[in-house]
């Protein structure tokens, strides 16, 4: 009984005969599957981890006294001098607008400890509303207890690196310097890796009064999601003897770069995949010029040009097929790694995954791939199924 074979077994065969140099095709098709998927997985996991940073920062905007530092840093570098105060009806006048969500005031105020380190330094004291602040900034981990809640409360919640320095504890009593005025310490944060490890929190008319300051330094503005952002800034930059500090233009910024980054990227991976199909287009080639007798004997026997054709596409598409699950699973296994490597070049990395391969992207890069096969193999298989079966023999017998 004869066996019959299929022409995807046949061409499979075929592509055996010179196992280096399919495989060596394969891996370089492979490659620019990997470059492509993994180049997307960045751009989705960076500005989906990115989105998330600045929406757990819970505010988008910040309205600063005009002057004020609005960084704790800048402000310690100031020698804790340089604040500038807002009448605390502006924050009102802010709420009112269409578009805010809603607003937190805040005024920050800064001491010198001379218990700190070992020739004293400056404390930062952040004075918050208890009713919104804890609302807008949720997404802060604690590690030990929570929020005061009264208005007035003489409680604080510490930085993690203050409560480290101090060696609080819950429950612990904490005296303002300068001030001589205890407050009991009810929570502590998690290391964020921000300003907000370094502040100690109040009760902002607690800071008010032990301060005996009664305005804000800065108010921060949760925009609804249908505002028109721009629209808003520009009514904002418009306020008297005030400045405007939004995060719109800081992810604006951050992501004009990372386009410009990866449209280099881009140009790297397009030229990877002209190649790869140059390498395709040779290795098919090459394969039909070496079996050109063959092909004569199989258009002697019957096969129609069709026949041919279809053959050497279908090696042709094996190849891209192969080396594209190849490199999408290179991706896949090799994630965590580019997200390691990527996070040491870049300036700025937000704190979530920076890339992000999900079973579409998969889908997508398969199937350009498989795209580059099909059109890849059009000359070859072209080529083989012109050849006339006499010519073919007859060239090869003279050779």
């Amino acid at each position: 009984m004869i066996k019959r074979i299929s022409v995807f077994q046949v061409a499979y065969k075929n592509l055996l005969r010179k196992k280096t140099r399919s495989l060596l095709t394969v891996l370089g098709i492979a490659m620019a599957a990997w470059v492509l998927v993994s180049l997307f997985g960045f751009n989705r996991g960076y500005e989906a981890s990115l989105n998330k940073d600045i929406d757990n920062l819970g505010f988008q905007m910040l309205v600063v006294a005009k002057g004020c530092p609005y960084e704790a840093a800048t402000l310690m570098l100031k020698g804790g001098t340089g604040l500038k105060y807002m009448d605390p009806a502006i924050a009102a006048s802010v709420a009112a607008e269409p578009e805010v969500d809603s607003v937190t005031p805040m005024l920050m105020q800064v001491v010198f400890d001379p218990n700190k380190g070992e020739s004293g330094g400056l404390a930062a004291f952040l004075g918050v509303d208890p009713a919104t602040y804890p609302k807008m900034k949720s997404a802060l981990p604690f590690k030990a207890g929570g929020w005061f809640r009264e208005a007035e409360a003489a409680e604080a919640v510490f930085g993690y690196e203050v409560a480290e320095l101090e060696q609080r504890e819950i429950g612990d009593l904490y005296l303002i310097p300068e001030k001589g005025v205890e407050v009991k310490v009810v929570g502590i944060l998690e290391r964020t890796g921000t300003q907000d490890d370094g502040t100690i929190f109040l009760p902002i008319k607690t800071v008010q009064r032990i301060f005996g300051v009664p305005e804000l330094t800065s108010i921060g503005i949760k925009v609804r999601k249908d505002a028109n952002m721009k629209a808003f800034e520009d009514k904002m930059y418009k306020l008297p003897d005030v400045q405007v500090v939004s995060l719109t233009q800081v992810k604006t910024t951050i992501m004009t770069l990372v386009s410009t980054a990866r449209v280099m990227v881009l140009s790297i991976a397009v030229i990877a995949i002209l190649i790869a199909m140059m390498g395709v287009v040779n290795t098919v080639l090459m394969s039909v010029m070496e079996r050109r007798q063959e092909i004569g004997i199989l258009k002697s026997m019957g096969a129609m040009a069709g026949d041919i054709f279809k053959l050497v596409w279908l090696e042709t598409i094996i190849l891209c097929i192969g080396g594209g699950l190849i490199g999408t699973g290179l991706a896949l296994v090799t994630a965590r790694l580019t997200d390691v490597l990527v996070r040491r070049l870049l300036p700025y990395s937000p704190s979530g995954g920076l890339v992000s391969i999900d079973t579409g992207l998969v889908l997508m890069a398969l199937g350009v791939v498989t795209a580059i096969g099909l059109a890849s193999g059009v000359y070859p298989s072209w080529k083989a199924a012109r050849m006339r079966p006499l010519d073919t023999i007859r060239s090869e017998a003279e050779s």
